[in-house]
């Protein structure tokens, strides 16, 4: 064979491995997007469904829902108020500020007498689409235990619809305590039921929403074969599940286009990143398919603050706080990676501040507890950290094995690491200040 004749097959083999880069050719190293892709395959990373067309009287109507402090018991908090669209529909804080307190955002202080919700609230970002399970101790999902002394109803639809049912329910959230006084200093009347009563607790918030002409209205033309006297909180919660996926699911980020098959989406710093996250970093046995996480649950070492939860309380045992769940201590869901830039702090009570803080927390998980720095908390969760031994050896002792052995990586590949989880942001999710209302039928103020 000629050097001509050679150099023309070498053009050609290579040629074939650039049109189909899943068949690798016998002699030639793997390319990176080669690799990635087969990695993808492999932990069933795909792109995620196109949801469709939303009603448009369910998203106005939800949109009014999702911003009004009619929903709470003291009108003096809103779902946005903790999903805030300046905090990339979170609130930038470690632990939530329920009813009771002061201000947006990062900035919230609580209420005279008032304590912090235990975990923090997590981003409403691509939220519970195809999910099992929400919130982060899983309480409600397709396969999980019952709620206690919760009985959604049966036909209350998917989980998003279902998560929007159950913050009104809650004390701390939204509620408030018997013998609080609204905004306009009136007896808040959701708070004298019992905890066991959700039934009258939703009829009571759709009371008040009935009695709002403008809610009248609205609830018409999204319900409109529906009496008004025959509403129910549901609807309510779908309206408000129908706002959020069409508001805030954000799939244009740089990883959707690469998945869409284009190679140049992503950088060199991404692309390694990215080989590291579904091999030698192993972060792909947790956050896996199409939302990279959100299907199982971990102890991955979080250092424990705040109030507690149940009878754990002051620790926060997470899934192994539910009935029959005590294999779980210490876990946590895993949370979807999409737009994770956007999102801090991270883990349920937000104790790392940064994505570099939660790469260098997993190279090493076992040491980073040991040796965590309550100093690095906001200065308003910091006396509430359970540094002592006995907490931090209960930790380590159910610690998920897939987080035991050090990773040991490089200071460049973990920067790399980071580069690959920034390119999950979708861009249009940075500015989320365009799903606000001016106003809401009840006249309370939005801000």
């Amino acid at each position: 064979m000629t050097r001509h004749v050679r150099a023309l097959c070498i053009l050609a083999v290579l040629g074939l491995a650039a049109c189909d880069e899943q068949m690798p050719v016998e002699g030639l190293p793997e390319s990176i997007d080669a690799q990635l892709r087969r990695q993808f395959n492999q932990w069933g990373v795909v792109p995620i469904g196109d949801l469709g067309q939303q009603d448009p009287r369910l998203v106005a109507l939800g949109q009014a829902l999702m911003f009004d402090k009619i929903l709470s018991g003291n009108r003096d908090i809103s779902c946005a108020t903790c999903h805030d669209p300046a905090q990339h529909a979170g609130d930038g804080l470690a632990l939530a500020v329920g009813t009771g307190g002061t201000g947006s955002g990062p900035a919230r202080t609580l209420g005279a007498g008032r304590s912090f919700v235990p975990r923090n609230a997590p981003t409403l970002l691509n939220s519970a689409i195809g999910m099992p399970y929400v919130f982060w101790d899983g309480r409600l999902g397709r396969f999980g235990p019952p709620l206690a002394d919760v009985v959604l109803p049966v036909n209350s639809g998917s989980l998003l619809v279902s998560q929007a049912m159950l913050p009104v329910l809650n004390r701390r959230e939204m509620r408030g305590e018997k013998g609080d006084v609204d905004v306009f200093g009136n007896p808040n009347e959701l708070a004298q039921f019992e905890d066991t009563q959700s039934a009258a607790i939703w009829q009571g918030v759709m009371q008040r929403l009935v009695a709002v002409p403008g809610y009248v209205t609205m609830f018409k033309a999204a319900f409109p074969s529906v009496p008004v006297s025959s509403l129910r909180f549901q609807d309510a919660a779908l309206a408000i599940a129908t706002f959020q996926m069409d508001a805030l699911m954000k799939t244009g980020s740089p990883f959707d286009r690469y998945l869409a098959r284009d190679n140049a989406a992503l950088s060199p710093a991404a692309k390694r990143g990215a080989v590291l996250f579904f091999g030698e970093a192993r972060c792909s046995s947790c956050h896996n398919g199409p939302f990279l996480g959100g299907r199982d649950f971990a102890n991955t070492g979080i250092p424990q603050l705040g109030p507690g939860v149940g009878q754990g309380a002051p620790l926060d045992k997470g899934r192994g706080e539910l009935v029959d769940n005590q294999f779980y201590q210490f876990a946590f869901r895993v949370p979807p990676l999409r737009n994770v830039e956007l999102t801090a702090p991270y883990f349920h009570n937000g104790s790392f501040a940064t994505l570099e803080a939660v790469v260098k927390h997993y190279n090493d998980v076992p040491t980073s507890l040991q040796t965590f720095d309550p100093a690095t908390l906001p200065a308003n969760v910091r006396d509430s950290y359970h540094g002592d031994a006995a907490t931090i050896n209960a930790v380590l002792a159910s610690l998920d094995g897939r987080v035991r052995q050090p990773l040991h990586l490089t200071d460049t590949q973990r920067a790399d690491l980071v580069e690959f989880l920034k390119s999950l942001t979708d861009p249009a999710a940075r500015d989320l200040s365009g799903i606000m209302p001016a106003s809401v039928p009840s006249g309370l103020p939005v801000r």
